[in-house]
């Protein structure tokens, strides 16, 4: 179903030529345009005029049809957001427990609608806090968590029942997991009610992030066992979150975030269909995590082709017969790399286009970043600032209102059309080079996107891209004081102390034996899951969990990428 005949075309086309040669070009030779070529970083051209020329082949049924339906492109929900809101969080975490607990609270008082925690490095790497890797790290950029003791501290009083939790954690995804079931069982919830995501991304980590601990194969094996368990016992919860986001961070284009991150998502839904899971049975809990950027019309474009993408690949590539499994619902978070040091104020106005992005594209779940994370960890006044830009987005902008806003403008859908072209270009290489873990191997991945960052750095030398407070409209700022969270050097103490105690307290002839059992599942097969929940509720530390895999898979060495 074409939505403009070829005679309206032409008509079209004769009146761009008139208006081109006639009131165009007058003004041209008066005053000329800002610069010789726009165009997004991604290298897309941004037309002067976007008119229905642009879309003379666009079928509607087959490229946008309605919300809730194939191809997914309008959104996965009939409704959106007149149902309800997208699930508003504030990725926050830090120092202990204790404090990271009373900051959830807090932001759960001011309208929060589920939570999302961030992990201190250490946590993320697999070592206990008084390991000799962990020293200065510990809950400096998330909170530390060595045991279920830390976990049942960290939710105190928090109805797991009643909130949805987002744990931004990868290598060390199964242990928290099952840490949060752990607690859900002490507050009387059964693992059937919890609602969630962990990230649990590990291809990513291989090219832009780094916390990764375990080789590839084994690190696949850890993730499809974890989508078995939940499939049968944690039903309403997300077993991964394919993320772009750190892919994004790391300096890729928009398209490259699309398509290295749909290309994880087909070695994900590989490896498990290859490990005896049916498509249909995991595939509609899959969920995915993008950046937005402070391009309005790539990014809103962005979101709607990777969604139709994804549904044409799970439905026509992996044969999924369930629409649930064609549904890519994801989450989103504001772009850190775009914050500033200089004039950080003007952080607000670039996370509100940015959170606008996100609802005009359809996420399911968004956090905005605070005005000040590029100095430091946000203060309880700035988290608020950045909760209540998504509220007022939601209540007072309208743009909530209606599905699928931006439908039909010849701008968007043009866009739309175009990244679909160049992510599928990605996606066909990487097959071509045997899929998505023999792409990274080689290289291939991380090598596009330093390119990327190279470029985008190079831009902004030359300003060509202005980054405003940065390489243009400076002030003098110099002496200013700002109000910023610090972690008291205190904590890394409090907390050492905290996990030597436990082990003096625990029965230490339990651990041992469930330490020795998450060893053998290792080694000879069966769902590690299993003996990982076991070793959690005997209160085995992160530390010694993840050491007894470490025994068993080995630790995984980057390569070189020149």
């Amino acid at each position: 179903m074409k939505l403009f005949d070829s005679k309206a075309i032409s008509e079209i086309r004769g009146d761009i030529q008139h208006w081109e040669g006639a009131t165009l070009a007058r003004l041209l030779e008066k005053a000329p345009e800002r610069k010789p070529k726009f165009e997004t970083f991604s290298g897309i051209e941004i037309k002067r005029v976007y008119t229905p020329v642009e879309l003379e082949d666009f079928d509607y049924k087959e490229r946008l049809g309605l919300p809730g339906e194939y191809p997914m492109t309008r959104g996965v929900q009939p409704t959106m957001y007149r149902g309800r809101f997208w699930t508003m969080r504030q990725y926050a975490g830090f120092a202990t427990a204790e404090e990271s607990n009373r900051r959830y609270k807090y932001l759960l008082e001011q309208g929060q609608t589920g939570l999302s925690v961030a992990f201190d490095l250490p946590t993320q790497m697999g070592y206990d806090s008084d390991h000799p890797m962990a020293h200065g790290e510990v809950g400096r950029v998330g909170v530390a968590i060595d045991s279920l003791a830390d976990m049942e501290i960290l939710f105190d009083g928090i109805p797991l029942d009643r909130v949805s939790t987002s744990m931004t954690i990868n290598a060390t995804a199964s242990i928290l997991l099952a840490m949060y079931i752990a607690v859900a069982e002490k507050q009387g919830v059964p693992s059937e009610k919890l609602r969630g995501t962990i990230q649990n991304d590990i291809l990513k980590e291989y090219v832009a992030r780094g916390t990764y601990i375990f080789p590839p194969g084994p690190s696949m094996r850890i993730i499809t066992d974890i989508f078995a368990y939940c499939k049968d016992h944690v039903p309403k919860w997300n077993p991964i979150s394919i993320s772009g986001y750190h892919i994004r961070e790391a300096g890729s284009t928009a398209v490259q975030e699309v398509a290295f991150t749909l290309a994880d998502g087909i070695a994900y839904v590989e490896a498990a269909i290859k490990a005896g899971l049916h498509v249909d049975d995991f595939a509609p809990r899959l969920s995915f995590f993008f950046n937005a950027h402070n391009n309005l019309l790539e990014e809103v474009a962005k979101f709607r082709a990777a969604r139709r993408i994804w549904a044409r690949i799970m439905k026509e590539r992996f044969g999924a017969k369930k629409p649930q499994s064609w549904r890519l619902r994801f989450h989103t978070q504001t772009a850190g790399c775009t914050l500033t040091a200089q004039q950080p104020e003007n952080n607000v106005v670039r996370v509100t286009i940015q959170a606008l992005a996100a609802v005009l594209g359809g996420t399911q779940s968004l956090h905005t970043n605070a005005l000040d994370e590029a100095l430091a960890l946000p203060t309880a006044k700035s988290a608020m600032i950045a909760l209540r830009t998504q509220q007022i987005i939601a209540y007072e902008s309208g743009v909530a209102d209606t599905v699928d806003l931006m439908a039909g403008s010849y701008a968007v859908e043009s866009m739309t059309e175009e990244i679909e072209k160049r992510v599928l270009e990605y996606l066909n290489k990487i097959d071509e080079m045997g899929g998505m873990m023999a792409a990274i191997d080689e290289g291939y991945v991380q090598k596009e996107i330093q390119d990327a960052a190279y470029a985008y750095q190079l831009a902004i030398d030359k300003k060509e891209q202005i980054i405003v407070g940065v390489n243009a409209f400076q002030v003098e700022e110099e002496g200013e004081k700002r109000e910023i969270l610090k972690i008291d050097p205190a904590v890394e103490a409090r907390q050492i102390e905290r996990v030597r105690d436990l082990r003096q307290r625990r029965d230490n002839a339990k651990v041992e034996k469930a330490l020795e059992e998450v060893k053998r599942v290792a080694k000879d097969g069966g769902n590690v899951m299993f003996p990982i929940l076991d070793a959690v509720r005997v209160y085995a530390t992160l530390g010694e969990i993840s050491g007894a895999m470490r025994e068993v898979f080995g630790e995984y060495k980057e390569k070189v990428i020149l």
